[in-house]
């Protein structure tokens, strides 16, 4: 069982920037992450009110601002900084730089809380950041502005990851129940994107567009809900630790799809970049001997 919850897991969120681009423009972003929200928050909140809620005792109220930013930057912010960089550039290019955050969470983390940082971690750092330069930096002359500003929002976003993770890591280490957690973080997140979609007029749409549709559900059933809520028991059977190889192969299977939807032409570069940078989060994941 953990097998197949862990490759289900791999597979969803490795690819859900080729869903984002399938899902594409027909919404503004926005919206779309609204709509994604939405549907994911209403699952968790059922999930919740059924099976955790009747043996659950109150969260500490101190716990509340950590939750709801937990929620804030991983289900609002990092989702919709990334669905701009992966419009922006290429899901190929914006699942590699997020492969990064096997080492920049553990950074974070260990600054955060005074814990002991693994060498491995700065040399996995190395092994993924020359995997990015080695893909980008030989045609950088070529690269449009918009793909450039693409890889902005993939390590904006990339970043406010880590720092959801390291929110979540808090959380964790004062027993906050995690579908509790997704709840209340699913729903800050929604009211959050609402208000940034009513700021900035940004009309509600629903599109005909059938590819439009089909990216959206699998982001919110898929992405949001069903992988979270696996992995959430996956880390509790294997640990976190393990739990967290599978982001090292997500370069390869968003690598391998954009290539074969055409996105992203195969080439040496892109070959030998993504595998610097499964090397880099292989490493930075080792367990001291």
């Amino acid at each position: 069982m953990n097998t197949l919850m862990y490759l289900a897991c791999m597979l969803i969120w490795g690819l859900n920037f080729i869903a984002v681009k399938i899902q594409g423009t027909a919404n503004p972003l926005e919206v779309s992450l609204l709509y994604r929200s939405a549907i994911a928050f209403v699952l968790f909140f059922v999930l919740y009110w059924l099976k955790i809620r009747p043996q659950q005792q109150a969260m500490p109220r101190k716990l509340l601002g950590t939750v709801m930013g937990f929620g804030l930057c991983s289900f609002a912010l990092s989702y919709l900084l990334l669905y701009y960089a992966t419009i922006y550039s290429s899901a190929a290019m914006v699942t590699l730089i997020f492969s990064l955050k096997v080492m920049v969470t553990p950074l974070m983390i260990g600054k955060a809380f005074k814990i002991p940082i693994s060498p491995r971690v700065y040399l996995g750092g190395v092994f993924g950041i020359v995997g990015v330069a080695v893909i980008v930096l030989p045609n950088l002359h070529a690269l449009s502005h918009s793909f450039l500003i693409g890889l902005g929002f993939a390590i904006a976003g990339t970043l406010v990851t880590a720092i959801g993770d390291t929110l979540s890591y808090y959380n964790n280490q004062h027993h906050v129940e995690p579908i509790t957690a997704n709840s209340i973080g699913m729903l800050t997140a929604l009211v959050a994107i609402a208000m940034l979609t009513l700021v900035m007029g940004k009309p509600l749409h629903f599109p005909a567009s059938l590819h439009y549709w089909a990216g959206l559900l699998y982001l919110a059933l898929l992405g949001s809900f069903a992988a979270w809520l696996m992995y959430v028991y996956l880390i509790r059977s294997i640990g976190v630790v393990k739990g967290s190889y599978m982001v090292a192969l997500f370069p390869a299977i968003g690598g391998t799809a954009s290539v074969l939807l055409g996105e992203t032409p195969l080439s040496l570069n892109l070959v030998v970049g993504i595998g610097l940078a499964m090397v880099g989060a292989m490493i930075a994941l080792l367990k001291r001997a």
